[in-house]
């Protein structure tokens, strides 16, 4: 039946699909602040104070404080002190449902943490004069969570520490950014708990999901940076200590609602019994177009894991990881969530958001049409012969592309690898994979051979040299060749002739026996029918 395939299950049974930033964690930090000697010249040169010491910072945070427990009393805003182990965000969603004005604050949560601070030392010279040195360190201080709602983004978080120099915390979630958008035009929808389940108007909802901008983020905090009371004076932000924002955590997820829940459940179980080494290093690189090595640092795996009857995939790069799961039993999400920027060699800054977006939705694409091919890789008959002729094409000619030709295969294994990388490939990617395949180093394989083996791969449609390059990307018809080939030889033809191979120590094998049932019941006939076998 065509729905028991993920193909099937995707190409017929979504109703909606819609892709979008979810959950963001981001960090607002003056980044004049973040060294010691930026610290400094703070209070010697900005300030213009005889010396840098931590005791002045203390009346710094005693305002603050005081500010912020001033602003709880005028707004008539309950402060929470968390418990430990209490869960904040329970907390808020209890509240929220008391809470009755479309914006404001919701209550001030306050917890101590640890956090990165600044302290004072004593640095002495030879002659025995000391003099007070600023230093790094970290300290257990205040934290004060402003819960609130607002009209654009709904229900959001915005942490400061109570010390200096006041580093905060902003999370807030696309989502809700979404289904406040769409009230607002009037476009009516059905809320999943975090996500959209239906809507009157699809395009536009992406529309809006696509129109949630770095810009539109860091007017959320400066709108609200405005109204709550501020660690830093007017003069001090006008010398240029004004809060910027970099990204500590984003997730970026495609949900797509299926019409029935058990579409989902089928959806897992073809995708469990065909991919469980989806987190192997090699096929990592597949996924989020980055190369594994031996001392490559992080966690590289696949875990399937069971909450009540319905499984999640997840698949872990570095620190970055992808989750599949059946939400709410009603859609599939597929989501990458990037904790460092870094290991994708971003800056962490707001602005390389839009760099951000690319790589996440990508990661969710590449999972799906992974898993979609990996059941729908059949070639037809007059495809399958023409990859096995030589091919002549603008006055170029290359032979033919053997089914169980070991080289041949060692490149389908190479196609494997490069069709999902962001940017193609080039000769050398392939001189050292092959290299790596027959257990060579890649100098004992030619230039000559690398470019024969391009041409003969570009001249039968497997690849495509990308315009203005030196760089190849993998055909549709590549990929779907690779995974035929690869697949048929590896899980039928070997295992399959190791089964039937006579004297073959494979008696266990299933085929095995089957075959020598029927070779038995064979030479049963010939000899009812006295004929000589």
């Amino acid at each position: 039946m065509v729905a028991q395939s993920v193909a099937g299950i995707l190409g017929n049974h979504v109703r909606l699909s819609v892709e979008g930033i979810d959950r963001m964690y981001l960090n607002v930090y003056v980044p004049r602040l973040q060294r010691e000697k930026d610290v400094a010249w703070f209070f010697r040169g900005h300030r213009q104070q005889p010396f840098a010491s931590s005791a002045l910072m203390a009346p710094m945070s005693r305002r603050f404080v005081a500010a912020l427990e001033r602003y709880a009393r005028t707004h008539e805003i309950e402060v929470v002190q968390f418990r430990p182990g209490e869960r904040k965000d329970e907390v808020m969603a209890e509240r929220l449902q008391r809470f009755e004005w479309a914006e404001g604050v919701v209550f001030i949560g306050k917890a101590q943490e640890k956090a990165p601070a600044f302290r004072t030392i004593k640095r002495r010279d030879g002659q025995g004069r000391s003099w007070p040195w600023i230093v790094r360190s970290t300290a257990m201080v205040n934290q004060y969570y402003v819960y609130a709602i607002d009209r654009d983004f709904g229900p959001f978080f915005l942490k400061f520490s109570s010390y200096f120099p006041y580093n905060a915390k902003l999370c807030l979630n696309g989502h809700e950014y979404a289904k406040r958008q769409l009230a607002k035009e009037g476009i009516a929808f059905e809320a999943l708990d975090n996500g959209i389940l239906t809507c009157a108007d699809p395009a536009r909802l992406q529309a809006i999901c696509d129109g949630l901008s770095a810009a539109k983020i860091d007017a959320l905090l400066r709108k609200w940076l405005r109204r709550l009371p501020h660690p830093f004076t007017a003069a001090d932000r006008r010398a240029g200590y004004r809060y910027d924002i970099s990204i500590l955590q984003a997730e970026f997820s495609l949900t797509q609602v299926l019409d029935r829940p058990d579409h989902g459940r089928l959806f897992f179980e073809q995708v469990i019994r065909e991919n469980l080494d989806l987190g192997r290093p090699d096929q990592v690189q597949l996924i989020f177009g980055r190369r594994i090595i031996r001392t490559t640092p992080g966690r590289f795996r696949t875990r399937i894991l069971t909450k009540s009857v319905t499984p999640s995939l997840h698949v872990d790069y570095k620190h970055t990881r992808i989750k599949q799961y059946h939400k709410e039993g009603r859609a599939l999400r597929t989501e990458t969530t990037i904790n460092d920027a870094r290991d994708f060699k971003i800056g962490k800054r707001l602005v390389n958001l839009p760099a951000l977006r690319r790589i996440g939705f990508a990661a969710n694409r590449r999972l799906l049409n992974l898993e979609r091919l990996s059941h729908d890789c059949m070639l037809a008959e007059a495809s399958f012969q023409a990859i096995e002729r030589p091919v002549q094409r603008d006055g170029q000619r290359a032979s033919g592309l053997r089914f169980a030709d070991p080289k041949v295969h060692h490149l389908w294994h190479a196609l494997l690898l490069f069709r999902l990388l962001v940017d193609g490939f080039r000769s050398a990617d392939l001189r050292q994979h092959l290299a790596d395949l027959h257990g060579q180093s890649a100098d004992a394989i030619g230039r000559g051979a690398i470019t024969y083996q391009l041409r003969r791969l570009r001249l039968h449609g497997m690849i495509e040299r990308l315009p203005n390059s030196h760089r190849y990307c993998v055909t549709d018809l590549g990929w779907r060749t690779a995974l035929f080939f690869t697949r048929t030889y590896n899980r039928l033809l070997r295992p399959g002739l190791a089964a039937i191979v006579p004297r073959h120590a494979a008696d266990i094998i299933p085929l095995r026996r089957a075959f020598d049932a029927l070779d038995r019941r064979i030479s049963d006939s010939l000899a009812e029918a006295n004929l000589a076998a």
